[in-house]
């Protein structure tokens, strides 16, 4: 996560832990969902598209392609920031000083004054912003270039890291690595701050050192959604990279496998094909289309589709050619299967949730497993 480190401890992987454990910290908690890996009872979503290539045999995990939302909001915030501040604030004082001035003329002189005195700074102040999410942008694309995914061969009940600088990639069972959610929150001079991560961690089996992958979230749901991914890929529920990145259904055949113009084309189509049938209302589609203009229409996909095809022209970074043998497919008698401890434990957890859905899925896990100790002790 971006928060500081005290804030946001990473997990000893040396101490033991198992799904449903939680650990406070000051500033909020990590909560355990593996080793093993049960099901979470969330939606498989990745909002972030964290997760790269999928197919029957790996999933790439942190090898995903940049998206228009990262363009939306790189331009819009600077741009509806402008416009608000520039133009809605003097135009809202100016109808101010009309209603209580009681005449036309005191529209005009309240915001042609209000104009005239914030349009240089708010102008000077808005590009330095925009200059600002450029830099950062720009930052986040060659991290896309140079960033190696973790890849999870489900035929193999695998997972692949490589950590770089020439060393070789590790290789640890799926059913050992260790998954957690972190909340955190603090205060700043702007109000409570509130931060969600995803993380996943392992201890190389050859040298004992501990391992991290962590990803900043923007909310609880995403980051159990993002887990539940993995989890369900690895243990086929889901085979496609489209149920977990799609589920509005706004991929067509044909269409290139990332978010660009032509996802802002099927995504208004839909939009209009749901008024027609009565699903939504016309609240709903002016909104849409508000929301569209102000995040300047289709530019941040155009820009999006450019960056994608920036990084593919320069050939990212991929899994050492080592690896290449270990990503095969495997013939299906030679498929590993889930330990007889993950599917007992998998379809109690399964059980529990249709009976208690309110609960949390921590506390179930807690339970679960407790019995299970009491069972065998």
């Amino acid at each position: 996560m971006s928060a500081k480190e005290n804030q946001t401890p990473r997990p000893d992987m040396a101490q033991p832990h198992q799904a449903g454990d939680i650990e406070p910290f000051p500033a909020g908690k990590v909560c355990y969902l593996s080793p093993a890996p049960l099901p979470t009872g969330s939606a498989p979503v990745d909002f972030n598209q964290a997760i790269g290539e999928v197919n029957d045999a790996y999933l790439d995990f942190g090898g995903s392609l940049p998206t228009p939302f990262t363009w939306q909001f790189t331009l819009g915030i600077p741009f509806i920031s402008y416009f608000i501040l520039a133009f809605l604030m003097p135009l809202a004082l100016g109808v101010a000083g009309w209603i209580y001035g009681e005449s036309v003329d005191m529209f005009f002189l309240v915001s042609g004054i209000v104009f005239e005195e914030v349009f240089f700074t708010i102008s000077v102040i808005c590009f330095f912003f925009l200059i600002m999410a450029l830099l950062i942008k720009c930052q986040y694309h060659f991290k896309f270039r140079n960033d190696v995914p973790t890849r999870f061969h489900r035929q193999r009940r695998e997972v692949a890291f490589a950590p770089g600088g020439g060393k070789p990639p590790i290789i640890v069972p799926w059913e050992s690595v260790a998954a957690w959610v972190t909340q955190a929150q603090g205060a700043t001079q702007y109000g409570v701050q509130r931060q969600y991560g995803l993380g996943l961690g392992f201890i190389d089996p050859e040298t004992g050192q501990q391992h991290f992958l962590e990803l900043p979230q923007p909310g609880l749901p995403l980051a159990m959604g993002l887990w539940e991914s993995v989890r369900a890929y690895m243990e086929y529920e889901v085979h496609t990279r489209e149920e977990i990145q799609d589920p509005n259904g706004l991929q067509r055949p044909g269409d290139p496998p990332y978010e660009g113009v032509h996802t802002f084309h099927n995504a208004r189509r839909r939009l209009h094909r749901r008024h027609r049938d009565g699903e939504i209302g016309l609240f709903k589609v002016a909104m849409w289309y508000l929301w569209h203009i102000l995040v300047l229409w289709t530019i941040p996909y155009h820009l999006a589709e450019w960056e994608i095809r920036a990084i593919q022209k320069a050939e990212r970074k991929t899994l050492p050619a080592s690896l290449e043998e270990w990503s095969q497919p495997l013939p299906r008698e030679q498929w590993a299967q889930p330990s007889e401890a993950l599917e007992r434990l998998s379809a109690e957890v399964r059980r529990r949730q249709a009976e208690q859905s309110s609960r949390p899925i921590t506390a179930i896990f807690a339970e679960v497993y407790a019995e299970e100790a009491t069972l065998s002790a």
